[in-house]
């Protein structure tokens, strides 16, 4: 077979191998490659991380994310590449060797959030944040959880060595009704 009708067919079996590595298949989480959920969130540990068109070297620089310690989601992987979103809403494929499975939060909206010292909206402030602000999930109860049924709505994080409550709804980095022990 010439090489000039060997590309196409190389190129016919990246592009397949490319979709089913992308594809997350029906409803839930699918498996990855690494046998770890998709999607699941994971943080830049890198000063600089070149977010690419495609999972390669060869793929331009789109991106460059600057910020270590910032949550992103994983959506897909192919090969050691990670195809990863931002809580902007911005994609693209970054080395493997840019991420860390530790999770982290990221104070989202327009308002100031109250760090309370339980979950509860009338609680004691412990700090004030920023929209911005990064920070480290430490618990986050579930809808079913026995013993913490009230504090379903609210996830315990440590921000700048303070540690307390926030409402879900100000925090980027986990799943809805996802539990974190």
């Amino acid at each position: 077979m010439p090489a000039s009708d060997r590309l196409p067919r190389c190129l016919l079996a990246w592009l397949v191998a490319a979709a089913l590595a992308c594809s997350t298949g029906g409803n839930g989480a699918a498996a990855s490659e690494v046998g770890l959920p998709i999607p699941r969130f994971v943080t830049i540990d890198t000063d600089e991380a070149n977010l690419r068109a495609g999972p390669g070297w060869q793929y331009p620089t789109e991106w460059v994310l600057v910020r270590r310690g910032m949550p992103v989601e994983v959506l897909a992987e192919f090969d050691v590449w990670r195809q990863i979103r931002d809580a902007e809403g911005i994609e693209g494929w970054v080395h493997q060797s840019m991420l860390s499975g530790r999770r982290s939060l990221l104070i989202v909206g327009a308002d100031v959030q109250m760090l309370r010292r339980e979950p509860h909206p009338d609680a004691p402030v412990l700090a004030r944040l920023e929209p911005g602000v990064l920070g480290r999930v430490l618990r986050c109860p579930g809808p079913d959880d026995e013993n913490d049924r009230a504090a379903g709505d609210w996830c315990y994080c440590e921000v700048s060595g303070f540690r307390g409550w926030l409402p879900r709804s100000a925090l980027w980095g986990l799943h809805q009704g996802e539990t974190i022990e």
